[in-house]
């Protein structure tokens, strides 16, 4: 059964899991440049399902041309927006795996929220940008995104800002120099301040709000989203509790398998459902790391890594074998 906690391969786990239909566009990419997005319809229920790393994700920029700075949410924006205009009664969207660091402002934009500064005139798009932010007209938001559910898989809990926020802890990862790094957080906190003061609430605490680049702290101030555990909302699309009844044993697995796959990771979600209907679980992983043998804590009973480490030159030459 296809699984996914919310990152990349979440529209692919839930149509493979409930035979929705795969639709592509042509959307802004994180630095301007026009990208292919694919994003996720189940017709029956009329729910979109869209990861923001198809719009907006870092595979998209070349390692060397990456720029937290400038990188922007627009091409996600533009993804909820085609959702609202295919009649989506629900949205359903996976934060993780982003190049930006823009607190959402260019989802917002898309959906036709305007940034100005003190002379009335719309900002730039980026985070950086944001430190010239002084006023948020809502004036032009879609009126469609009061009449739509909208959840957010997210497994990170990470505020805007501060230490654990947005720009100091996923920033330096999309290309942000130290000093980037402070100016970044510095210009997310002003717009936080604003945000807070036009909408009497602050949630730059919010835990998520951080994921992504702060694009969570946009779907939570704005877009009123629910959060949920990813790997939760996925169980519950592709109907994993129902499958597990009666088996005997349920194997899962992921690239490493160390202390972090207990916070909200693909097994330790898989295992919590199974030990609840006390399935037994054996997890497969490319590496174990430290910390793994915790998860028999949650219900993994053994744990398998099919290297013991980097394995390049291994690799290379079995190729040439198979070949």
């Amino acid at each position: 059964m296809p699984m996914a906690d919310g990152g990349e391969g979440t529209v692919d786990a839930v149509l493979a899991a409930t035979g929705g239909e795969r639709r592509v566009s042509t959307v802004q990419g994180p630095l301007g440049a026009e990208v292919q997005a694919a994003r996720g319809w189940l017709n029956e229920s009329r729910t979109a399902v869209i990861e923001m790393a198809a719009a907006s994700g870092i595979h998209l920029v070349l390692a060397a041309e990456r720029d937290a700075t400038r990188a922007s949410t627009f091409g996600t924006g533009q993804l909820v927006q085609q959702a609202l205009s295919a009649g989506a009664q629900r949205i359903i969207m996976g934060f993780g795996g982003s190049a930006t660091n823009d607190g959402g402002t260019g989802m917002l934009r898309a959906l036709g929220a305007r940034f100005l500064d003190s002379a009335g005139d719309e900002i730039e798009e980026g985070g950086l940008a944001l430190k010239a932010l002084r006023q948020i007209d809502l004036n032009r938001l879609d009126e469609r995104l009061h009449k739509v559910r909208i959840e957010v898989a997210c497994d990170v809990n990470n505020p805007l800002t501060g230490l654990h926020g947005a720009s100091h802890v996923f920033g330096p990862q999309k290309g942000a120099t130290p000093d980037q790094v402070l100016a970044l957080d510095e210009a997310l906190n002003t717009y936080a301040d604003i945000v807070a003061a036009l909408l009497q609430k602050d949630v730059r605490d919010f835990p998520g709000a951080g994921a992504a680049g702060g694009i969570g702290f946009a779907a939570k101030a704005f877009l009123h989203a629910e959060f949920r555990p990813g790997v939760q909302l996925i169980a519950d699309l592709s109907g994993l509790s129902q499958a597990v009844q009666g088996a005997d044993l349920v194997i899962t697995g992921e690239g490493r398998l160390d202390e972090q796959t207990l916070y909200g990771k693909t097994p330790a979600g898989v295992a919590v459902i199974a030990s609840a209907a006390g399935v037994p679980v054996v997890a497969i992983a490319g590496t174990l790391g430290v910390g793994y043998q915790r998860l028999r804590d949650i219900g993994i009973v053994a744990a398998f890594s099919i290297t013991s480490g980097p394995m390049t030159g291994r690799i290379e030459k079995t190729e040439k074998i198979v070949r």
